[in-house]
């Protein structure tokens, strides 16, 4: 199984990601057996015009994935209703596995992802052997890394995936989900553009998700991928987190006057899915933010925790923030303007005006009783 995560360019210059899945009919024209000489192809269609493939190699003792080939097709309205670019679109990228011994299948039924050239490859319950020998398919395996019992799902599945999905190498499912008590990892990410970086984000992440009951989820920085595009009015920051949490960041940029543009976060979504079976757990995006704009070529901070609200039942929580997604330069953060949160001089006339109002009020209160007491006895007399 296989589904496909691809960002892009739409007719208004926003950047956008679809969601891009096998259809029902499915052929496998071209597809190769390989031999000594010649590597084994693996060649896929599906839905309107789209295409993939991977290339195996063995040498003596082995096989491997050598390079993987995904063509889309932007003129599928379904998929990219209003893409900029129109017709087929290729990706090549590297096959990440290790390779596999000879007269040994392949397995992998937890996902594992792909990522490359705005795409987001993602895989389960995988099963090859290359190379077959004498028409005999091995009874030996061989496990992808996502298959062993560290590779536990940090989002407990559902129920149903639960009851389907049972097996001795991962653990039950828990009956409450876990409330972290720490802050999540800080993170350094960033994109590039040919050579030049183009986009640079320092964060802690931690999602907030409501499904039966609230569940925290922080973002391991070890083990998540940024991906993304840089544009000059838009740009967008992907994190692939290896425990199945997709978070994609967009910016844009907007024109305060003649001669002032600032940039602002525009959009983020949220995808979970199920490391069992790759199905989408929770999926939430939010289209019409208005947050952390900064002046255009410098950087934004924000050091306290702040929370974005997807929807309903999915916040974004943000902690020692420093993001700078357009006019990069030498690879390093420009002036940042700081959030008010972050702002401690506005606590300086507050506490001020606070110890004056009650040093007046001290005052009044005393000479009101000094004023009853005179009073007092002036009457006595």
């Amino acid at each position: 199984m296989m589904r496909f995560l691809i960002t892009y360019e739409s007719n208004n210059g926003d950047y956008k990601t679809t969601t891009l899945n096998l259809s029902s009919s499915v052929t496998h024209n071209g597809s190769v057996c390989g031999n000594d000489t010649q590597a084994a192809v693996v060649a896929v269609q599906f839905g309107e015009g789209h295409y993939w493939s991977i290339n195996i190699t063995k040498n003596n003792e082995t096989y491997q994935g050598d390079f993987i080939t995904l063509t889309y097709n932007t003129n599928d309205t379904a998929v990219f209703p209003d893409a900029k670019r129109k017709g087929p679109v290729t990706v090549l990228v590297k096959d990440p596995l290790h390779p596999v011994q000879l007269n040994t299948v392949f397995v992998c039924h937890n996902s594992y992802f792909v990522e490359g050239e705005n795409v987001t490859q993602i895989f389960w319950n995988v099963t090859v052997q290359a190379f077959v020998q004498n028409g005999t398919v091995s009874k030996k395996e061989s496990r992808c890394p996502a298959d062993t019992p560290t590779s536990a799902p940090t989002v407990p599945p559902t129920t149903s995936n639960v009851t389907t999905a049972s097996t001795t190498t991962l653990a039950p499912a828990p009956t409450s989900a876990p409330i972290p008590v720490e802050n999540p990892d800080t993170g350094n990410y960033s994109l590039k553009s040919g050579n030049k970086t183009c986009f640079l984000a320092t964060v802690g992440l931690q999602l907030n998700v409501s499904q039966d009951k609230p569940h925290l989820i922080n973002i391991n920085p070890k083990t998540t991928v940024a991906d993304g595009v840089c544009g000059n009015t838009t740009a967008t920051l992907k994190l692939n987190d290896g425990n199945s949490t997709l978070i994609g960041f967009t910016f844009a940029v907007k024109n305060t006057s003649a001669s002032v543009q600032k940039f602002y976060l525009k959009e983020v979504n949220v995808t979970l899915l199920n490391r069992l079976n790759g199905s989408v757990i929770s999926s939430a995006d939010n289209t019409n933010l208005s947050k952390w704009d900064a002046f255009l070529g410098s950087s934004y901070m924000c050091r306290k925790e702040q929370t974005l609200q997807i929807n309903e039942d999915v916040q974004v929580h943000t902690f020692n923030l420093w993001i700078q997604p357009f006019l990069v330069e030498a690879n390093k953060f420009a002036t940042a303007q700081e959030c008010s949160l972050d702002d401690d001089s506005i606590l300086i006339p507050i506490v001020v005006g606070a110890a004056l109002a009650v040093l007046i009020a001290i005052i009044v209160v005393a000479y009101i009783i000094g004023r009853r007491k005179s009073y007092a006895g002036y009457q006595t007399l």
